[in-house]
């Protein structure tokens, strides 16, 4: 996902999916451990997506401070 489309959700929306990307995160990595898991390149796009969402909610929260 890219940061725009994380810029236009509400704030619930954005822990809502920070939520659901941390749980896809930690069932991936389990899939690695056992040996299950088909697409390790997953992995990684999840790793961004959540540092993507995480870049926009402490720019949102900056952004409230200034205020």
């Amino acid at each position: 996902m890219k940061a725009e489309e994380f810029r236009a959700k509400t704030d619930d929306e954005l822990t809502a999916s920070l939520l659901a990307l941390k749980k896809e995160q930690f069932n991936l990595r389990f899939q690695q451990a056992t040996g299950q898991l088909e697409s390790s390149g997953r992995i990684r796009e999840v790793r961004r997506d959540i540092a993507r969402l995480k870049t926009v909610v402490n720019e949102r929260r900056a952004k409230k401070e200034t205020h």
